[in-house]
């Protein structure tokens, strides 16, 4: 059940321009003492969304460094996802609950994908909820458990995080964006944070000109001579995109010919996503000058670069967000960012210098209609902002974490 994917090649030799000797140097010196090492990610999903994102990377980096890494993806079909989806929700707050029946499809699936994995590793990292059960239903080996959370615990639902905390305490350590999504409690083991990161040369990131990012906006539709806000993220109502609808149509008032782009993806593992793109259709009503777009229409990785490239202003209202990779990538293309002051999004917006924190339409309206007022202090907090992502949140960086957890856990 449970497949491979592939990942095809990169090499570290690429980064050597954009990130410090001093980063790549400690890369060296410890792929060194770890080469030959197998390394397994497991999670739910190849595409759309930022995990499978960083993935595409992270793997055929740390094969080129040196290690052996595989990545699989779990068998899943609707009636799974639609448990881990309320599981999802429920560890970021929401008071839904799991019923017996829902334990039970979560079961059943993690039981029969783990059966897949027959292969010998030094490092398994099992990414978020979905196959968590895996390392409590594999056969005894020498592996080292890794558990890497990539949502908001801080305030989880009760029920859920105690059906799931007896999985995670067999593992031998959990990895965290932030020191806050660490539950309160001894029960998981050995906690590590470590933030997310972005890759500069895949092809959702790499350099666009600006007359290249234009013309691809264009055959969506859009007027290129006209101001565009946009957001995006996937269809889900902690991204809050009625949020930024409202915001837009404030901000239209003093800027009539504002377009908004609202570019999302649409993933196996989020059925949700289809019903809340459908009430966002709706509440965007018959406005000529809100485009939705996705995957769907043929939206990839180089049509969101050309989006984020060519926005006037990059809005991520998120109402609850693990990290906020859509604000990296904006940053790192050096655009006007106004984002919502909760999660990860803090650690990349030094308000007022990087970008705006904001915590509701009308704020968000105010700051995007403040940066389209005065472009020059604008560009200065994005110069600024690409910088602070070209020190923190590049995937050399994460590379260069994760070869350090391997390390302390082969030295015990």
């Amino acid at each position: 059940m449970i497949r491979n994917v592939n990942v095809g090649h990169k090499s570290l030799a690429d980064y050597h321009s954009i990130v410090s000797r001093d980063l790549m140097s400690e890369i060296r010196a410890l792929a060194g003492a770890l080469e030959g090492k197998r390394v397994l990610h497991v999670n739910a999903t190849s595409f759309g969304g930022g995990v499978a994102e960083i993935l595409y990377s992270l793997v055929p980096l740390m094969n080129d460094a040196g290690l052996k890494a595989d990545w699989k993806v779990m068998y899943g079909r609707d009636e799974f996802f639609h448990v881990t989806k309320t599981m999802h929700n429920s560890l970021q707050g929401d008071p839904r609950e799991l019923s017996d029946a829902d334990k039970a499809v979560f079961e059943r699936y993690n039981l029969m994908n783990v059966g897949g994995l027959t292969d010998d590793y030094d490092f398994v990292i099992i990414h978020d909820p979905q196959p968590a059960a895996f390392r409590m239903h594999a056969a005894d080996n020498r592996a080292k458990w890794i558990w890497r959370c990539h949502i908001d615990l801080s305030t989880p639902n009760p029920q859920v995080l105690e059906f799931l905390l007896p999985m995670l305490e067999t593992y031998d350590l959990s990895v965290f964006h932030m020191a806050q999504y660490i539950p309160p409690g001894d029960r998981l083991p050995d906690p590590v944070v470590m933030p997310p990161a972005i890759d500069p040369l895949a092809p959702k990131n790499m350099s666009l000109s600006p007359e290249d990012a234009a013309y691809i906006v264009d055959q969506f539709g859009l007027d290129i001579e006209r101001p565009m806000m946009l957001q995006v993220s996937r269809f889900d109502p902690w991204k809050d995109p009625l949020g930024v609808i409202d915001a837009y149509r404030i901000v239209k008032e003093r800027f009539p010919d504002l377009q908004l782009a609202l570019v999302g993806s649409m993933a196996t593992d989020d059925p949700e996503g289809w019903e809340f793109f459908q009430r966002t259709v709706d509440y965007a009503g018959d406005d000529r000058d809100i485009y939705l777009l996705s995957n769907l229409n043929n939206v990839g990785a180089v049509e969101v670069n050309a989006f984020q490239t060519h926005a006037d202003v990059v809005v991520q209202k998120s109402i609850k967000e693990g990290f906020g990779l859509t604000v990296t990538e904006a940053l790192w293309k050096a655009r006007p960012t106004v984002a919502g002051n909760v999660g990860g999004i803090p650690l990349q917006i030094v308000d007022g210098q990087t970008g705006f924190l904001v915590n509701s339409a009308e704020e968000t309206a105010q700051r995007t209609i403040e940066l389209m007022e005065d472009r020059e202090r604008a560009r200065a907090m994005a110069r600024r902002g690409k910088q602070h992502v070209r020190h923190d949140f590049l995937t050399p960086r994460l590379l260069r974490d994760w070869l350090g957890i391997f390390t302390r856990l082969s030295e015990g």
